[in-house]
């Protein structure tokens, strides 16, 4: 399994975007789309490449006003990862 970059960042194969007829975030690349859930979105959202991955799990801990996500978004980070999602 391959370590998770420092600081993640979505693959220039991907944008990422809300739909308003899907009503949530997707993915898009050239063969197609992939709509995400919220947590997903949510996490994509900070892989600006500018945060490591304690700072993506702060932010969304204060944003939503709990604690013990890291777990959650590491394994998150390593499917993304192993889908081409992040870099």
């Amino acid at each position: 399994m391959p370590d998770l970059p420092e600081k993640p960042l979505l693959s220039r194969l991907f944008r990422l975007q809300y739909e308003k007829a899907q009503n949530a975030y997707v993915l898009l690349y050239p063969e197609g789309m992939v709509k995400l859930n919220d947590s997903a979105a949510e996490i994509l959202r900070r892989c600006d490449g500018d945060r490591n991955i304690a700072q993506i799990v702060a932010d969304l801990e204060q944003s939503f006003a709990t604690t013990g996500l890291q777990n959650d978004v590491e394994s998150f980070l390593q499917a993304a990862q192993e889908r081409g999602w992040i870099k």
